[in-house]
């Protein structure tokens, strides 16, 4: 039994709106499968596909009021393509942001509601990703995430370090999803979060308790109104173990 990355969950004050930005950003199609949820994917696209991992935005009224401890890398083919597309996500309504990142050669930016996120200088890793390069999760342990990862999906660690661990599809398509370390702690529930789902055919109980014997915990709210789980992975971060697909 293994799960993948499907997607990846987004809070937003107006999800319709939040929506539209992501998808001009990005060149994705929108749908809605219901009031306040917003879902974005590629055109032509048959979820679930690691060629993707997909955005879900859902409206909640609370405000951001922390850095995100999940944010998204956008990649870029030329210095001329990078200055191209920060000029373009501000004309959509993008900011510059200041993370205390200092002089790097990648552009750090916010989106309509205040979401960090990074358009990447050009580097062939990610030339042939898609627009989204990397899913980047911070944290404290690299090591440990990449275990508790590593065994929970069936993605393949590339590289890790003290600093920093690399993971991809099985199947060497898609978006990396990175964990780097980080000096500031999770404080607060983490407004994006990762969101996996077993293959079609497996057992949903019997997925969530392997999980938890690797590590996963639960957040101790209420779930008897959703038809998914919600679970902590061992440094706190929420994460949404979906129906199989």
């Amino acid at each position: 039994m293994a799960t993948r990355l499907v997607q990846i969950n987004m809070k937003a004050l107006d999800d319709a709106a939040l929506g539209r930005f992501w998808a001009d950003a990005l060149g994705w199609t929108i749908d809605s499968e219901a009031p306040g949820v917003t879902n974005l994917e590629p055109p032509d696209f048959a979820y679930p596909d690691p060629a993707a991992v997909c955005i879900d935005i859902i409206a909640r009224p609370e405000p951001k009021t922390v850095k995100n401890r999940v944010h998204i890398d956008l990649a870029t083919t030329s210095t001329t393509h990078q200055e191209q597309v920060v000029a373009r996500l501000k004309e959509l309504g993008a900011t510059l942001a200041d993370v205390g990142q200092g002089d790097v050669p990648w552009t750090v930016m916010a989106d309509p509601e205040g979401n960090e996120f990074c358009v990447l200088e050009p580097r062939p890793v990610y030339q042939d990703t898609g627009p989204i390069a990397a899913v980047v999760v911070d944290c404290a342990d690299p090591r440990g995430m990449a275990r508790f990862w590593g065994e929970a999906m069936d993605w393949t660690l590339h590289e890790v370090t003290d600093d920093h661990a690399v993971m991809r599809s099985a199947r060497g398509v898609g978006p990396y999803l990175e964990f780097l370390r980080t000096p500031d702690t999770k404080s607060v529930w983490n407004r994006v979060h990762l969101d996996v789902s077993p293959y079609p055919g497996d057992d949903s109980a019997a997925e969530e308790a392997r999980l938890r014997a690797l590590g996963a915990t639960d957040p101790g709210i209420d779930q008897s109104s959703v038809h998914w789980r919600i679970l902590t992975d061992p440094e706190g971060n929420e994460f949404c173990l979906l129906s199989p697909r």
